[in-house]
């Protein structure tokens, strides 16, 4: 899957533009806060954000820099289910959760050596992650995508049980979001 792929699709899940009075992100367009569009040098009204703009932000600060697009290089799925949750909940969160995850399926190190847990997925990520689908065959990919979607629906309670407003989203969060 290419990356303008994954980021069409996600463009679709976010939508157009909103600014909800519980949303503490304020005023997103196509997906991007507002901070976020600023940091990128952008400077007008959210609700005219050219969509080619919220592209360059997704393929650069979500799917590239966080390797995320290496990921799905590797395996699809998997590859999309990090991007659509770091675009969602911030990319340090699912980046960590695939490697605890990583670590957690490697049987105590008899088939692949731990990896640092640090939210960055660099070349030894990736190649613990090529190891892992090898020696776990054809559950792997289901197996750590499970794994993803529990950490995403627990932290979704948890944002929900920690801040009443967040209500306002939970439901959506796990019907468009936890596969």
């Amino acid at each position: 899957m290419s990356i303008e792929t994954l980021i069409d699709n996600v463009i679709g899940r976010e939508g157009g533009y909103s600014n909800h009075p519980s949303d503490r992100g304020g005023a997103t367009m196509w997906g991007i806060t507002e901070r976020v569009a600023r940091k990128h040098g952008y400077k007008g009204d959210m609700r005219a954000l050219p969509r080619a703009t919220a592209v360059a932000i997704y393929r650069q600060e979500f799917a590239i820099d966080t390797g995320f697009a290496a990921v799905a290089q590797i395996n699809e799925a998997v590859g999309e289910e990090l991007f659509d949750t770091g675009v969602n909940m911030g990319p340090a969160v699912p980046a960590l959760w695939f490697q605890e995850s990583l670590n957690a399926f490697n049987q105590q190190g008899k088939l692949y050596p731990d990896i640092k847990e640090d939210g960055d997925i660099g070349p030894k990520t990736l190649a613990t992650f090529r190891t892992y689908l090898k020696v776990r065959g054809a559950d792997a990919e289901r197996v750590l995508l499970r794994a993803l979607n529990c950490s995403q629906g627990e932290r979704y309670k948890m944002l929900a049980r920690s801040r009443s407003a967040n209500e306002d989203f939970v439901f959506g969060w796990f019907r468009n979001r936890v596969a």
